[in-house]
């Protein structure tokens, strides 16, 4: 995928994961998004090669819940 294709599909698929956070955690636009942004799985959604951005933002947020419930994600066999 291009860059500024990438790019794009970050610029739309990011703030709707932090919409999820804000709203299932009850906190901040602000909070959610230093929450995600510090993220392991924040850090690997933005490597274009694992694919994880193909993943739609419920995915993407349950995926965040696990890693801070557990430490670990798991990721779906289609990432």
């Amino acid at each position: 995928m291009e860059k500024d294709k990438f790019a794009a599909m970050m610029e739309m698929l990011v703030p709707q994961v932090v919409a999820l956070i804000a709203e299932r955690r009850n906190v901040t636009t602000l909070d959610a998004i230093k929450l995600f942004y510090a993220s392991a799985l924040y850090e690997r959604l933005e490597v274009e090669e694992t694919k994880l951005w193909h993943l739609s933002a419920l995915t993407l947020y349950t995926l965040f819940e696990e890693e801070l419930d557990t430490g670990k994600i798991t990721y779906p066999e289609e990432a």
